[in-house]
């Protein structure tokens, strides 16, 4: 199992929470941007600069990880690649994607996406909060415990 960060839009605060797992546990993680990332020094930790084009760093973590892999990532489409080849996304607030539900809030965010473009609604979700620093912290810890049970 290795834990991939889709880096581009990752907190620092996220981040930090991760490679305190990796080390806690041993895990490898991979940072994926499409500028360079300096990760910690740590023989579990690495980066993966890409290209600049767009969705770059995702097309290069949906080709990359494997089944069983937990990818972070606030991209939606990037979540429901990664639970189609049998991982599992969490986003930066909490969010798990899985192969239950990913095609489900794929199609949400459309819907919401066609209420922007038409002008039905309006604005982004809320800035980044301490309450969604805890609730991605509880979503990783019972993933990696899910993970580390299977046999």
């Amino acid at each position: 199992m290795e834990i991939w960060i889709d880096a581009d839009a990752c907190p620092g605060e996220i981040r930090e929470i991760v490679f305190r797992a990796s080390e806690r546990l041993g895990l490898p993680v991979c940072l994926v941007a499409n500028r360079a990332i300096s990760p910690p020094r740590s023989p579990l930790i690495r980066s993966v600069q890409v290209g600049r084009d767009f969705n770059a760093a995702d097309q290069h973590i949906a080709q990359s990880m494997g089944a069983g892999d937990i990818v972070i990532t606030g991209d939606v489409p990037l979540a429901a690649a990664v639970a189609e080849r049998g991982g599992v996304a969490i986003s930066i607030r909490g969010e798990v994607f899985d192969e239950e539900n990913a095609k489900e809030k794929l199609s949400l965010r459309d819907f919401y996406q066609d209420l922007r473009s038409g002008g039905l609604i309006q604005g982004g979700p809320a800035p980044f909060s301490p309450l969604d620093r805890h609730r991605f912290a509880a979503a990783l810890d019972r993933e990696l415990t899910k993970r580390l049970k299977e046999p």
